[in-house]
């Protein structure tokens, strides 16, 4: 099975009005850039997207709210986009917030095949409203739902042909969950290089988990807040 495509629309062609995707990143740190865009220039609305942020605004996932193609937004912050803050406000779009954690937990657990699960998390709070409760050890817990997707966006330094994935450092984040909790995962590469050129014992994602793998023409990697100090002379 091939699963090497030459361009990110190749890869998003068969998306549809209405998918659930999720999308690897953390800020802008690991973020599946050229799938974003792909999916923005391709067009499809009533999204519900996974993502542990929201880009910010004209990049990234901005992308897509800007162009009004998202209906729901899975995240666990709102994060430095204006845009969604206002809109979220306004009312003009679905927002669900999660403690990071339980996002992160949510997602893996819907990758192994875990349909749902008890957290201390949220408690007492508005996290816990319309949700079951139970308590274990005198101490009480929140039931969350494993979480899924039609399709995983994710981004990784390296790649082999077979789908085999290597983080670099922290853009690591959230793609390896990810990768196993869509349908359909989808990787983006740096490097996409032949099998056997990755140590295996370096594979962080292995090539089940992938369905289709491109290598990037470009990344910005964008600061998404620049900060700076003043060095005293």
């Amino acid at each position: 099975m091939n699963k090497v495509l030459q361009t990110a629309m190749d890869a998003v062609a068969d998306i549809q009005d209405g998918a659930t995707i999720m999308v690897g990143g953390f800020g802008l740190c690991g973020i599946p850039e050229n799938l974003i865009a792909a999916l923005h220039h391709k067009g499809p609305k009533d999204l519900t997207i996974v993502s542990n942020n929201a880009g910010v605004d004209g990049f990234g996932v901005g992308l897509l709210l800007q162009a009004q193609q998202i209906r729901k937004i899975i995240a666990t912050y709102v994060g430095e986009n204006h845009l969604l803050e206002q809109l979220a406000i306004e009312k003009k779009i679905e927002l669900e917030l999660n403690p990071q954690g339980t996002f992160s937990e949510r997602i893996r657990a819907g990758g192994a095949g875990i349909p749902a699960f008890y957290t201390p998390t949220g408690y007492g709070t508005l996290i816990a409203e319309g949700k079951e409760t139970r308590e274990f050890n005198g101490r009480m817990y929140v039931m969350e739902r494993g979480l899924t997707a039609d399709f995983a966006f994710v981004k990784a330094w390296k790649g082999d042909t077979l789908g085999n994935l290597v983080y670099r450092k922290t853009a690591r984040n959230f793609n390896p969950m990810m990768a196993t909790a869509g349908r359909v995962a989808i990787a983006e590469v740096e490097q996409l290089v032949q099998p056997g050129e990755i140590d295996p014992d370096s594979v962080h994602t292995p090539a089940i988990f992938i369905q289709r793998i491109l290598q990037g023409p470009q990344y910005e990697k964008r600061i998404e807040k620049r900060t700076v100090q003043k060095v005293s002379a």
